[in-house]
């Protein structure tokens, strides 16, 4: 029997082999685990509630949720939002309510709680109200946009990180050591490949043990049951893998938003960063290319009409060379962007032109501004007294107006004091001088 449990555990994983079971053995999330913190704090004092588990793959999730588990004595059930249905949940409540009957509490974990629809995560609700289990989900998305506010309301949210270096050295020395088939040999690291492992590994303590055992695996034995692992042996068992970037998921918008915001906060160094980070992740050169050119007309505007003609020519760019030349054009738009003045006077214009359109009634465009290509159009008003720009001193009608007169004096566009829109506020600033010294009102002054 001990026989057939010894081969059944070599069948697991090593992530699963070295599972902690205890708070002791638990590694990382120390911000709300470490000595008097929160959720440490109801563990010791025995004081579980319903909990929604949030963080990258591999930080400790499920882990977490079995040694509350061991911790408190309780039952676990756990369900897959990826593989269950109604149906499944229904039978983990009935197996709950049959426990809860003989006196034991359960701790029900849901993984990927975000995969189950609206329905599916309200039958939860009655059961974790009534105490018939302590829920417990794990998410790698934002739970405020993926999770019903009923569920969210029942629940504490806690964010996992991903594991620091230190963690991961940590949870590696402690597979080294526990873990009894890799205890069979004597593993040597080739100078800073064990370093290069960690770097690997990109925060993910699942995917640093799994690394780890793949090497082992790799790895010829030498005498006497030495197990050498060498930089070239890495290499090989990465392969072409990639850091983690979640299209679609939360690092792809962070890293998005850290790129966003450095180009706009003119930080060029740490806006390439981002957009390599992005790179290396995975992510589609044309997104990049196409948020840059967001980037121009949101935040560089008027103030440099350069900088959307550069984003144009980087996704052109891009498209004509692919990569990786199409990339460093791409550099070029983000150093480009994050250095030119700033001003997002544009944006603001349009989006509060946008709302007065939206918000007023629909005004007729004035008789003067109005095209008249025939007689009958020229009999009923139609274009009477409009001026004509180039005929007047500097091609410029003072007191005209083309505003509908209930609107008259509306201003949307008030630009910044940077770039070339420095010298746009002048002008501006000297036409509107005009207007007031003008005897040609348009519209009679109200009194």
């Amino acid at each position: 029997m001990d026989l057939f449990s010894d081969q059944h555990n070599s069948f697991k994983p090593l992530a699963e082999r070295v599972r902690a079971q205890t708070l002791n053995d638990y590694v990382g999330q120390s911000h709300i685990l470490g000595p008097e913190k929160p959720l440490r704090r109801a563990i010791e004092n025995e004081q579980l509630h319903s909990m929604i588990l949030w963080g990258p793959p591999g930080v400790g999730k499920t882990t977490l949720a079995r040694l509350l588990a061991n911790q408190s004595q309780s039952r676990f059930e756990s369900i897959s939002a990826v593989l269950s249905g109604v149906k499944d949940i229904r039978e983990a409540v009935d197996k709950s309510k049959i426990a809860m009957a003989q006196g034991q509490r359960t701790i029900l974990f849901v993984d990927e709680v975000h995969r189950f629809n609206k329905a599916q995560q309200d039958a939860f609700l009655p059961f974790v109200e009534d105490g018939t289990f302590i829920f417990i989900g794990a998410t790698t998305e934002n739970p405020s946009f993926e999770l019903n506010n009923a569920l969210l309301s029942r629940a504490r949210v806690y964010r996992l990180k991903n594991l620091d270096e230190d963690d991961l050295k940590l949870l590696l020395n402690n597979a080294l050591k526990k873990d009894s088939e890799l205890a069979e040999f004597e593993v040597k690291f080739e100078q800073d490949c064990f370093q290069g492992l960690i770097r690997c590994a990109d925060g993910d303590g699942r995917r640093a043990l799994g690394l780890l055992e793949l090497l082992v695996d790799l790895a010829e034995t030498e005498p006497p049951n030495v197990k050498r692992i060498t930089t070239q042996l890495l290499a090989e068992a990465m392969g072409n893998s990639t850091r983690k970037f979640d299209k679609g998921g939360d690092v792809f918008y962070e890293q998005i938003s850290a790129l966003h915001k450095s180009v706009r906060g003119s930080a060029p160094d740490a806006a390439l960063y981002w957009m390599c980070r992005m790179l290396d992740g995975g992510c589609d050169p044309f997104y990049i290319a196409r948020r840059l050119i967001r980037m121009a007309v949101e935040d560089v505007c008027i103030a440099d009409p350069r900088a959307a003609q550069v984003a144009m020519s980087a996704w052109d760019i891009q498209q004509r060379l692919g990569s990786p030349e199409g990339e460093l054009a791409l550099a070029n738009a983000v150093l480009y962007l994050a250095s030119a003045p700033k001003s997002n006077a544009a944006y603001n214009a349009y989006n509060q032109a946008r709302s007065l359109v939206k918000s007023s009634p629909d005004y007729e465009v004035p008789m003067h501004l109005r095209n008249a290509p025939t007689e009958l159009m020229k009999d009923v008003g139609m274009g009477d007294g409009y001026r004509y720009a180039h005929d007047e001193p500097e091609a410029y009608a003072a007191g005209e107006e083309y505003f509908p007169q209930e609107l008259s004096g509306t201003r949307f566009y008030e630009p910044v004091d940077r770039g070339l829109e420095s010298k746009i506020a002048q002008k501006l600033k000297y036409l509107r001088s005009l207007d007031q010294a003008s005897a040609l009102k348009r519209y009679p002054q109200e009194s």
